[in-house]
């Protein structure tokens, strides 16, 4: 009798919020989401793939800026503009702590941005955080681009890195929340595509310029990140705002206007049905999640939550990324002429690309679980090689064969780590709390980073202990840590509603045990509201 009286509170709850449509033709919303096809869920939703690829595409100035600061270091016009002379031997050099600070500058602005992200589109929603954000974007692009010393250059970056905290925070939530369950996979990773795009078109102009003799060589790969604030402004004031956002602001006939722009031959029956689903996963959230603040991120169930989408983001950086990932200054450093180490790192990031694209065809037939159980695996193995490599000889075949296990990382973190990552912190995070969770992901991820950009410096350096690749050593470790975590904790999101997984985090089901458990979110809402009372009336 309790567990009856709990249910037909929550759908009195539900009806009185809608007020034109029942938990009838909500449940019936979810089991059409679960037998589209995916054509035919591509076809009805092609308005909210359009929507959610343009709001995605200012991740490509995070990841052209990413791989263009880094690269800079083995640089020559940069090198002798902000660098010492250190002998003939060594040539110029940036100094380490500078190499430090200046990777970490943009980082640090992340954070930042990051954190204050969470809280602003909580608020004011996606459209307008967007736009303002690229209007700062373009006048910090000023920073860089004039900078005549190292200090106003890190200025630039640390100001320039508050804007790409929000980039690369939205993107992913915003297309996690415009689009289906079938299509969820595809467009978050999307993300990392467009991460990959920045970073082959920064490879491109700084293979293309590497050979010019004046200031410009430096100066127009900065100018460059003009091209993309103002048609993204244009697009993000005629975008849609996430229908999730406004019902979780109540703004019901808003939500359901927002619903018609992303949808294609939805009728006004089925319109109100996807309303309904949504309202249902808010007042099932709402008995879990009593606020939408970062408090909560870190309360009951969601703690588990907040830890998968931390851990599973910042997975990246351990694998070895910034080792792997972008490895002109490592191959100059071994040995490489500039020419051909630029050319190296301009092929790496097109098989980034490629390995994106293959990450589409794995997530149709893999788990996010079993794809990014397995990267952390072959990455780390990989890793071992290039460090015994390193250590067995100094010879050109040698630097050579290290290449070509960097590129082979490269192409196994791209079809695995690179891309599910961004598909896992916006489907593990629950629907009230998707911006905060998310955010604190990029957060907690920015923190590992400025770790490694310190550490990097230290291992790769000529002027510090000048490691080169016996570095992978160090990476294999931490790898090695992810992927014994990943295996015991991160759970198998594909396929499942945010119903669903409210109701799998609720019951506190194993993480090895998602993809098996059978859960009816209709028939189950009233046991596990039940267990959330319970819980809150001992408390």
């Amino acid at each position: 009798m309790a567990d009856l009286e709990v249910e037909k509170n929550a759908t009195i709850l539900l009806e009185e919020k809608l007020g034109l449509t029942s938990v009838i033709e909500a449940k019936q919303a979810s089991d059409n989401e679960h037998s589209e096809t995916l054509w035919q869920s591509l076809r009805s939703n092609r308005k909210a793939v359009a929507w959610s690829v343009m709001v995605s595409m200012s991740v490509v100035m995070e990841g052209y800026d990413t791989i263009l600061i880094g690269n800079f270091f083995g640089y020559p016009q940069f090198q002798k503009k902000y660098g010492k002379y250190y002998g003939p031997e060594t040539g110029y050099q940036v100094s380490t702590p500078w190499q430090q600070g200046l990777s970490m500058a943009s980082t640090v602005g992340a954070i930042f941005g990051g954190i204050m992200n969470g809280q602003l589109c909580a608020r004011f929603g996606y459209r307008w955080v967007m736009i303002v954000s690229m209007f700062l974007m373009a006048a910090f692009i000023f920073i860089v681009f004039f900078a005549n010393s190292l200090p106003v250059l890190l200025v630039g970056q640390i100001m320039c890195g508050f804007s790409w905290g929000v980039f690369a925070t939205v993107g992913p939530a915003y297309a996690s929340e415009v689009c289906p369950t079938n299509l969820r996979g595809y467009l978050t990773t999307y993300v990392n595509m467009c991460w990959a795009i920045g970073q082959f078109i920064a490879a491109g102009v700084l293979e293309g310029l590497i050979d010019r003799p004046d200031q410009w060589s430096y100066r127009i790969p900065f100018a460059i990140q003009w091209i993309w604030p103002v048609p993204l402004i244009v697009g993000c004031f005629l975008m849609p705002e996430s229908p999730w956002y406004l019902v979780r602001r109540d703004r019901l006939e808003d939500a359901k206007h927002s619903l018609r722009r992303l949808t294609s031959d939805r009728t006004e029956e089925q319109i109100n049905g996807q309303l309904a689903m949504m309202l249902h996963t808010s007042s099932i959230e709402s008995q879990i999640t009593k606020g939408a603040t970062y408090v909560e991120c870190f309360a009951g169930v969601d703690l588990r939550r907040t830890e998968i989408s931390c851990l599973a983001f910042a997975g990246q950086i351990l694998s070895g990324s910034t080792f792997a990932y972008s490895p002109t200054y490592f191959f100059e450093n071994a040995g490489m002429s500039p020419s051909d180490a630029y050319k190296l790192n301009l092929g790496s990031t097109a098989i980034a690309f490629v390995g994106t694209l293959i990450s589409w065809w794995l997530i149709s037939y893999l788990g996010r679980r079993t794809i990014y159980v397995w990267g952390q695996g072959i990455t780390l193995l990989l890793l071992l090689l290039i460090g015994i490599v390193s250590v067995s000889s100094d010879t050109e075949g040698a630097l050579w064969a290290q290449a070509t296990l960097c590129i082979l990382w490269v192409l196994t973190y791209s079809m695995t780590l690179g891309p599910i990552a961004y598909s896992l912190i916006s489907e593990v995070s629950s629907t009230r709390l998707r911006p905060l969770t998310v955010c604190l992901a990029r957060t907690f991820y920015q923190i590992v980073n400025i770790f490694s950009q310190v550490v990097e410096p230290q291992f790769m350096n000529p002027t510090a202990l000048n490691a080169k690749g016996k570095t992978a050593f160090f990476w294999s470790g931490t790898a090695a840590i992810m992927l014994v975590w990943s295996f015991f904790r991160l759970p198998e999101p594909k396929g499942r509603t945010y119903e669903e997984m409210d109701l799998l985090f609720q019951r506190r089901v194993s993480a090895r045990k998602f993809a098996s458990v059978k859960i009816d979110a209709y028939n189950d809402v009233g046991e596990v509201l039940k267990k959330t009372n319970t819980v809150e009336h001992r408390e």
